[in-house]
């Protein structure tokens, strides 16, 4: 497993947002919380049903993870092409 801090668009490290990446996972993860896991294996995207839109600075860097807007990312889940989970158990 590899933790490593969220960078800017111009290189800076952002305080408390993490990629951790496993053999087949890539996993988004704000303060203590973790908000995305995409399954490479599965090809299939989880995000946290109880903090994925839980604040403005972790639907920021939710929205650079995932390469899209909000108002994408809930139309995948309204579809069903992206699932709600508790993933912080």
């Amino acid at each position: 497993m590899k933790v490593s801090n969220f960078t800017s668009n111009n290189g800076n490290t952002i305080a408390n947002q993490f990629l951790i990446t496993e053999k087949n996972k890539t996993i988004f993860q704000s303060y203590e919380s973790v908000i995305c896991v995409i399954n490479h294996k599965t090809q299939k995207t989880y995000l946290d049903k109880y903090y994925w839109d839980y604040s403005a600075t972790t639907g920021k860097y939710r929205n650079m993870f995932l390469g899209e807007g909000i108002s994408e990312t809930r139309k995948k889940i309204e579809s069903g092409e992206y699932k709600l989970k508790n993933l912080n158990k």
